[in-house]
């Protein structure tokens, strides 16, 4: 088998974060071969998800090594992550030198409010996808979307199809194809309901209603941050 070349993957890890956006990609990413996964936080205390559950930082903002592939989860904590100088501070420093800026559900819109999707194709969870143009990104609903270096991510679950899609665009599609059998990713899901487009009404506003509580003020939040982006 030929060599690969070593690659390193950074996922950044704040409190409230959506697990999933994370563990999904870094499970798929961690086959690349020869490949090292960093989970880098502000300190090196374990870090509570959404889920309920924390997950234990491997490195933190001072003494990570910088990474080849910066990626972005998302979660309700994406606003706050943004609010914090620290953890902007860190995005800012390591993105510069990756060859890959990515990111998950709304991990986007920390990147565009780090300066990083300006004049970039990009998507993000549908509830947050209409601000996107909010920090000179160029919206595109569809599932994964690539432009250069950016790749980005819809919503949750999307995750798994944005890390193959960068598995073969780094390694090669045989490559990817390999891990998608070894990791049974073969989806079939049971309800129909997993987009806007098609959840009935009731389910839409449940989430929406859901989504308030969870978060309030989100969008006032991601908006003041776009307009703070542009003041800068």
């Amino acid at each position: 088998m030929t060599e690969l070349s070593p690659i390193r993957i950074a996922f950044l890890l704040f409190p409230d974060v959506t697990q999933l956006d994370l563990t999904g990609p870094a499970q798929v990413l961690s086959r690349l071969g020869n490949a090292t996964v960093d989970l880098v936080a502000k300190t090196a205390d374990p870090v509570m998800t959404d889920a309920g559950f924390a997950l234990l930082p491997t490195a933190t903002f001072a003494d990570a090594v910088q990474p080849d592939i910066l990626c972005i989860p998302g979660g309700f904590g994406v606003n706050d992550a943004i609010e914090d100088d620290a953890t902007m501070a860190w995005v800012a420093r390591v993105a510069p030198g990756a060859q890959w800026i990515t990111s998950v559900c709304t991990g986007s819109i920390l990147l565009g409010a780090a300066g990083l999707l300006t004049g970039y194709r990009a998507t993000s969870h549908w509830a947050q996808h209409h601000l996107l143009s909010e920090f000179g990104a160029i919206p595109v609903k569809e599932r994964v979307v690539i432009d250069r270096n950016r790749a980005t991510g819809g919503g949750v679950t999307a995750g798994i199809d944005f890390a193959f899609t960068l598995m073969a665009a780094i390694r090669g599609e045989a490559h990817a194809r390999l891990v998608q059998l070894s990791l049974e990713y073969d989806p079939a899901p049971p309800f129909d309901s997993g987009s806007p487009a098609r959840a009935d009404a009731a389910t839409l506003a449940r989430y929406e209603a859901m989504a308030a509580r969870a978060a309030p003020g989100r969008e006032a939040r991601t908006r003041a941050a776009a307009a703070r982006l542009r003041a800068g």
